[in-house]
């Protein structure tokens, strides 16, 4: 059936919808990522910004539990994607008008659509590794690597594009009412420019932040005018519109490549299909998993709303926020393609262990670090770092959900971000009420609980292949004296 199907030019067919797809996200992600990273900074009142991230990622948590599964055997994994970028255009809408009871509903909304729509991307991508390693003689699970490395290469991109559309914007004097006094300044004007210059910001910002006792007469963390805010979200609502048209028109159906191909939701519809999600958990590679799942989550929404507020948005200023998630962008970008090309080097292990390192390194710098808006090449070195490790714990754990679980991928899946958004909301609740310095003690712990659960994992498959080997070894040996 498959030489039926597919001809000499699949390859580069399904080459083409990785592409399409991955430049979809990148647009789309453009958008949310650039609204999320300014959040807790532009909507700091009565915490609404942090508690709208919150939202969105506990209503994640019900939707990768009820339906990925539901949705993807419904609309298929194409039409998944396209219906779940929709669900995200309300959150930048509510932009234009930010209170609680319009942010949170539509944060809502936003995590509903995510679990479907990240389900059917790490469906797609591995399911298309199967017809592509039969047409190139290439190991499924280094295609599924090298797949997700391409995809993420492109999302990771979005932070770059994002943030650059908000910064261009922030910077500039649009809606700002210009004074007609600035070249009459008395000498008490300034007098308290001299003063507000030798401040102490390290005494408030970064490992000392506090989001209820925050000083809010830090003038670095004051909102930008409305006008700004709502040209940076039209922008944005024009990319999402784009991205949902990427998919409808160039991306393949699944359908194409799934002919014959039993999965874990066949034949299954209703509560049955709700339940293969977290029937999931009772393998053991799975548990070991959710600690290193729970930490991706929490360390991205560290970044989103802590890294952002307490330590540029703080010190540097909020204006510079999307600057240096540019430079983490970028190095997100570049990591992702690189990671899993690496793996083929040099194996798997080697590879999580440099992320390993990388983040040790890095929480221990924000802890002992006080953040100094003259340092500002510390600012962009530390985003850098984490953009780096942030690509190899996404590529890897991603990839190794996909690889470990073949035929089950939806319920895999489905549970990376289902545990992924448990550490994000938890991370995102508790940001109101526990000072920076805590959660990145907790942010470490996590850290070295999570590698402790994958390099059980890593143990237990080289005890297995290594059995395997030594039995077929042995096999071999039988048979020869057999004949002799």
């Amino acid at each position: 059936m498959a030489d039926a199907v597919f001809g000499t030019k699949e390859r580069w067919r399904i080459t083409r919808n990785i592409f399409i797809l991955g430049f979809a996200f990148m647009i789309h992600f453009t958008a949310f990522h650039g609204a999320a990273n300014l959040q807790s900074s532009v909507n700091s009142d009565a915490g609404a910004g942090t508690f709208t991230l919150a939202a969105i990622y506990f209503s994640l948590i019900l939707s990768n539990i009820l339906l990925p599964a539901v949705i993807i055997k419904w609309l298929g994994c194409k039409w998944a994607v396209a219906v779940s970028f929709i669900a995200y255009m309300p959150f930048i809408a509510a932009q234009f008008y930010p209170r609680l009871y319009t942010l949170i509903p539509a944060g809502m909304m936003v995590g509903f659509g995510g679990g479907p729509l990240w389900c059917a991307k790490c469906t797609y991508l591995s399911v298309v590794a199967e017809p592509y390693a039969k047409l190139s003689g290439v190991p499924v699970d280094v295609l599924v690597v090298r797949f997700f490395g391409l995809f993420f290469m492109f999302y990771q991109m979005a932070q770059i594009w994002g943030n650059l559309i908000s910064s261009a914007v922030l910077s500039s004097s649009l809606g700002e009412v210009v004074s007609t006094l600035n070249e009459t300044l008395t000498p008490i004007d300034l007098e308290v420019t001299n003063v507000t210059s030798v401040v102490d910001l390290g005494e408030t910002c970064g490992v000392n932040f506090c989001s209820g006792s925050a000083s809010h007469e830090n003038t670095n963390l004051a909102p930008p005018s409305p006008l700004k805010i709502q040209v940076i979200s039209g922008v944005y609502l024009a990319c999402m519109a784009i991205a949902v048209v990427l998919v409808a028109v160039g991306v393949d159906s699944l359908r194409r490549y799934t002919a014959g191909r039993r999965t874990a939701i066949d034949n299954k519809s209703g509560l049955k299909l709700m339940a293969v999600t977290l029937r999931q958990l009772r393998h053991k590679y799975q548990l070991l998993l959710l600690p290193v799942i729970g930490y991706i989550g929490a360390e991205q929404a560290f970044m989103a709303a802590d890294f952002t507020q307490a330590f540029v948005g703080c010190a540097y200023g909020i204006h510079n926020i999307g600057y240096v998630m540019i430079c983490f962008g970028v190095f997100n970008a570049i990591a992702a393609p690189v990671a899993g090309a690496l793996v083929k080097v040099t194996g798997r292990l080697p590879v999580m262990l440099t992320a390993l390192i990388l983040n040790l390194c890095l929480l221990t710098a924000l802890l002992l670090w006080r953040p100094d808006p003259e340092q500002w090449m510390v600012f962009y070195f530390l985003a850098a770092v984490w953009g780096t490790a942030d690509a190899v714990w996404l590529v890897q754990v991603n990839a190794l959900s996909g690889i470990l679980f073949p035929g089950n991928e939806e319920a895999a899946y489905s549970n990376f971000r289902l545990w992924e958004a448990t550490g994000s909301v938890l991370s995102y609740a508790t940001a109101p009420y526990l000072c920076v310095r805590t959660r990145l003690q907790i942010l470490l712990g996590l850290l070295l609980l999570g590698f402790s659960g994958y390099s059980t994992i890593e143990l237990m498959e080289y005890r297995a292949k290594r059995a395997h080997h030594l039995e077929r070894n042995f096999e071999l040996v039988s048979g020869r004296k057999e004949q002799d």
